[in-house]
């Protein structure tokens, strides 16, 4: 009992911890310097998408998740990430936990969050990422995908 007692200690102070070293992150606002997102629809990216014949870049997050806050703070904010996705994807970041997303997720099988997609301009999977990347493994993501 002492054991799963000290145990619950330990994980509300390393979660208040992390809490504390990353704080809110804005999953609305675009960075000045690195990828912009779609403002709109998971369909009316897609109608975007195929009408620029661009595939897409979907970014499945969730408000709570700390990997999801560093990847919008570290990585896309990242300036090469930024040039490379801007110019080449329809970007588009959805909230897991909205009713879109939660049906995007169940239609690509998301098992955790961030989970970033590669999607053809038809809405078809072509590639996944699951978890944190840096910038440069995000844009060697893209680039295995378009080059």
């Amino acid at each position: 009992m002492k054991t799963i007692l000290f145990i619950g200690l330990l994980a509300f102070v390393a979660f208040g911890i992390y809490s504390f070293k990353n704080p809110k992150v804005d999953f609305k606002e675009n960075t000045v310097d690195g990828i912009q997102f779609f403002k709109g629809t998971f369909q009316e990216a897609l109608e975007k998408a195929k009408t620029e014949n661009k595939p897409i870049f979907l970014d499945i997050y969730a408000t709570w998740c700390g990997p999801c806050k560093m990847l919008k703070k570290h990585t896309f904010s990242d300036k090469e990430v930024g040039d490379y996705y801007n110019a080449n994807y329809i970007n588009i970041a959805v909230d897991g936990e909205t009713k879109e997303g939660r049906k995007l997720a169940n239609n690509f099988s998301i098992q955790g969050y961030p989970t970033l997609l590669i999607l053809d301009k038809n809405g078809k999977q072509v590639a996944k990422q699951v978890g944190f990347v840096e910038p440069h493994i995000l844009v060697n993501f893209g680039k295995s995908i378009v080059p």
